[in-house]
């Protein structure tokens, strides 16, 4: 409902501004200028301050910056956390408020909660440490380009204003370079091109006009020759405008507001709710359960709800935030070495789930930029020859260098050393005369003499308008006649070059025009053509190395653009992308939800999208399961970049583009889209190891404890106990961010499954407690017997009966045959615990199919090696409730190890056979 809400706002927004484009478009100069009550000299003072009373200031709402409060709130509160905090309120009412209330010191415990604050306070202070350093980063990316326009007011003059500033009914001057700080309608323009790439995915910059448009309300709003848009930027020429629209209320404002809101639920926010409540399940279920056994066998309830506390605690992975925390911080810090800002942490795990990646084109596929991708000739042959006289033209011709010509000089300049006839034409050939470039002839000519003394016009232009000034066609052999055959030639081959998606011009030359400085566009007849020039916005140099390292991941790359559906075709086939069916714009308007859904799975390239289209794909990806990234840098990319599971965008998108990813490039290589698919893998497959090992091994312990409390006439483990297991093991677990991954699993996309990890727990869990039981049975019935009390089984010993001798002489003997008989399973419990680690980490056999990290090993190997010292530590280990252990146990406990290693890899086998894979 959320997401559907966000589409409405965004169209109905985008409705209101087009609207009053479209009416001011129809309308010539005098009728707009009339219909805003401007003038052609400017609007006066009091005007100014009239219309920003009126309209305000020239600002775009953009999504508010959290306060510090609710960024810490943010960090510190999540699924995990909030199970963490109950355990810590109800521990902070048994272990600390009663006991003191009633004088009990002997009860009162602080250690539960100071271990769970502990925690929760490390987790909350990385990621908002880390997620405040990202932020940052990315709030300096967040800049306007330019922040001062120059404005017509008061008796014609032009003054530089800063670009909040400007108001409705404003003349705002336009020149090369300029960024568009309005909606416009054209007055008055020259040359004006503009690229609108950031606002319509479109590549080649737009021609501008100062003309009524007929029928205005039937076209798209952007394709109206005499609009401007804020945000957009001029290429070339330059061009008087008027204010039509400031702020929000532009057609760029009306998009980027209808953006500043929270974004819908992401995947991992939806997993980590559900794994949060298989967790709380379980809780509800075991609890009770071990509260009403002890308290009806024990008779002792306030004990038995001491001890349910614990088994809450202890089937919490108390870890659990650190770890995940962790986890994706050191994912941030892995990118950020990448020259890639991380905004979001949890948005690396989205980057490893991820599964169908959409992708703008322009921008993003594409480098932006119109390069000259043929040079032909009249046969569609490549030609030095056509590059050499298009140079000259682009070169000598002293009106506003297009993008078409800034592209020509580029080519011949990079062609000079393979072709040393391009070399130093410039100087070889001398300019006498030129005829501009105008829109009622669309072509260009400059006339120069070449080194042989001959006077020749180079003419460019559009290819209908130059055969109509050409007689004859350069062949071979020299000109030939334009025959009614050859015009459809030359007509096919410029049409293909059409089809492919690219601009073509034309171009012709004349000997020998009429005399020096008498030169016009009479002289632009009875010309020869000599080919074609064809441009383009190329690929990226890694677009087709990283869409198919994104294929051998698992991950499918769809194109949404704003482009027509023939450039689009073009750029997919070279960076390797099937193109059997596209589906546009037009298309995805007269269809219903369900149908959609069944389109984006078989189509691959959308074209003509509005940004709310882009933004009703993505949706459809995400209903049928899919978890979707999207990449764009322009403002009709930034619905669809908040509505998808991550948002990539690069450093030179425009600002609200950056505001809606979680994830910013900064460098050009697309290469690091699977450098992130990989980190993001990693991530999730320590945080879900980290997850279903210990919850399972938790719950054996759990059921191992449920299992003693209604057999055993004492506790198997004291509450003070299981607490310092647990935290030895959770440091244990510490390294587990850092743990290797096996290169097999990286190759899949991996979301979160919280049912898995319930089953997980049910077939792995009670496979300690087969050797915990084991561990009882010899424990009671013959460590202890035979070590304490000479055979004699605990319900066999005299309740005020002693030890006779040895360094416990004078202890209950009762109480030293518990002692013994926790330290035994304590020892056992960390071993089996710990060991599971390496066993559950990897599908593999461990330690001989797949290592774990040096850091993950040393600190296991450490937290075993405590756990095993800690009954030999004298007073610490008779504070903990601790005996020495007998040498012969170590024998027993071998055996033990061995048989639960060798039963963990029988059931986790048949686990795998069962559901396919293990994490």
């Amino acid at each position: 409902m959320k997401k559907e809400n966000m589409n409405k706002k965004i169209q109905a927004a985008a409705q209101v501004a087009q609207a009053k484009l479209q009416q001011a478009a129809a309308l010539d100069v005098n009728g707009v200028l009339a219909r805003y009550g401007a003038s052609l000299t400017g609007l006066t003072e009091a005007q100014v301050e009239d219309s920003r009373e009126k309209f305000g200031a020239n600002r775009v709402t953009r999504e508010k910056k959290k306060s510090l409060a609710a960024r810490l709130i943010q960090a510190f509160v999540n699924p995990f956390t909030v199970i963490l905090f109950v355990l810590a309120g109800v521990s902070t009412v048994t272990d600390i408020i009663l006991p003191l209330k009633q004088g009990d010191m002997d009860s009162f415990n602080p250690v539960t909660v100071i271990i769970i604050l502990t925690l929760l306070l490390i987790s909350g202070v990385l990621r908002f440490v880390q997620e405040t350093r990202s932020g940052d980063a990315a709030a300096k990316l967040l800049e306007l380009i330019t922040t001062t326009c120059t404005v017509i007011r008061e008796g014609g003059k032009k003054q530089e204003i800063p670009l909040q500033d400007v108001t409705v009914g404003d003349l705002v001057f336009l020149s090369t370079g300029d960024m568009v700080p309005a909606d416009l309608r054209i007055l008055e323009a020259k040359d004006l091109f503009v690229s609108q790439s950031a606002l319509t995915g479109e590549s080649a910059p737009q021609e501008k006009v100062s003309q009524a448009v007929q029928d205005s309300e039937k076209k798209a709003v952007t394709e109206l020759a005499n609009l401007a848009f804020m945000g957009t930027n001029v290429i070339s020429g330059s061009a008087t405008g008027l204010v039509l629209g400031v702020g929000d209320h532009t057609l760029f404002g009306s998009m980027a507001s209808s953006m500043a809101q929270e974004a819908p639920e992401t995947n991992f926010t939806k997993g980590v709710n559900s794994v949060s409540w298989v967790l709380i399940r379980f809780m509800m279920a075991m609890v009770p359960l071990v509260f009403f056994i002890n308290g009806i066998t024990k008779g002792d309830w306030v004990a038995a709800f001491l001890f349910a506390i614990s088994v809450a605690v202890g089937l919490t992975p108390e870890m659990l935030p650190m770890i995940v925390t962790t986890c994706l911080a050191k994912g941030a810090v892995s990118m950020s070495e990448k020259k890639t800002v991380v905004k979001s942490l949890n948005s690396i795990q989205s980057f490893g789930a991820m599964d169908v990646l959409c992708t703008d084109k322009t921008g993003t596929l594409t480098q932006d930029k119109v390069v000259l991708e043929y040079h032909l000739d009249a046969n569609g042959r490549p030609s030095q020859r056509v590059l050499r006289y298009a140079y000259l033209n682009s070169y000598f011709q002293t009106g506003y260098k297009n993008f078409m010509d800034r592209a020509i000089i580029q080519k011949t300049e990079e062609e000079e050393n393979a072709d040393p006839r391009l070399v130093d034409l410039s100087e070889n050939y001398r300019k006498v005369d030129e005829v501009p470039f105008d829109f009622a002839r669309r072509r260009l000519s400059v006339v120069v003499i070449d080194p042989k003394g001959r006077t020749q016009m180079i003419t460019k232009g559009a290819v209908e308008e130059m055969l109509g000034i050409c007689s004859q066609v350069e062949q071979e052999n020299g000109p030939v006649a334009l025959t009614e055959d050859l015009r459809k030639r030359i007509c096919q081959v410029a049409d293909q070059l059409n089809d492919e998606g690219m601009r073509v011009i034309a171009l012709a030359r004349k000997i020998n025009p009429s005399p020096v400085g008498a030169f016009g566009t009479k002289d632009e007849r009875d010309m020869v053509l000599m080919g074609y020039l064809a441009f383009l916005d190329p690929p990226k140099e890694t677009a087709a190395k990283a869409i198919e390292a994104l294929k051998d991941h698992g991950v499918t790359t769809k194109v949404l653009t704003g482009d027509n559906e023939k450039t689009t075709r073009c750029i997919c086939r070279q960076v390797g992308l099937p193109v059997e069916h596209i589906l546009l714009g037009s298309d995805l308007e007269a269809m219903d939800r369900k149908q959609l859904e069944a389109e984006v799975e078989r189509t691959t390239v959308f074209a003509k999208l509005s940004p709310d289209q882009k933004a009703r794909v993505v949706e459809a990806l995400q209903a049928k399961g899919h978890t979707v990234g999207f990449m764009g840098d322009g403002i009709n990319d930034a619905p669809a970049l908040k509505m998808a599971d991550i948002g990539i965008s690069v450093d030179s998108a425009v600002d609200v583009a950056k505001e809606s990813a979680d994830i910013i490039l900064l460098e050009k290589s697309l290469m690091v889209l699977e450098e992130g698919i990989v980190e993001g893998r990693k991530t999730y497959a320590n945080m879900i190891k980290y997850i279903k090992m210990t919850a399972s091994s938790n719950f054996g312990n759990m059921f191992s404890v449920l299992a003693a409390s209604a057999l055993l006439p004492f506790l198997p483990m004291s509450s003070l106990q299981l607490l310092v297991l647990n935290l030895l093991y959770e440091i244990s677990c510490i390294a587990i961010p850092w743990d290797n991954v096996d290169e097999d699993y990286l190759k899949v996309p991996r979301n979160w499954e919280a049912s898995s990890i319930g089953s997980f727990m049910l077939w792995l869990g009670p496979t300690s407690s087969v050797f915990d039981w084991v561990t009882y049975l010899v424990l009671y019935f013959v460590i202890c017997p035979q070590v304490l009390s000479g055979g004699l089984t605990y319900n066999h010993i005299a309740a005020d009966a002693v030890v006779g001798q040895g360094p416990f002489a004078g202890m209950n003997l009762r109480d030293a045959y518990e002692a013994l008989f926790q330290a035994g399973w304590f020892v056992e419990s960390m071993w089996t615990q710990t060991l599971v680690i390496h066993m559950l980490r990897t599908p593999k056999l461990p330690f001989i199919q797949s290592h774990a990290s040096a850091m993950l090993t040393a600190l296991t190997c450490t937290g075993i090696a405590l756990c095993t010292l800690l009954p030999f530590t004298g007073s610490l280990g008779r504070d903990l409730g601790f005996l020495p252990l007998p040498g012969w146990y170590f024998g027993f406990l071998a055996l033990v190890i061995a048989g639960y290693m060798l039963l963990t890899t029988s059931i986790k086998k048949a686990y795998i056979r069962h559901y396919g894979s293990l994490l």
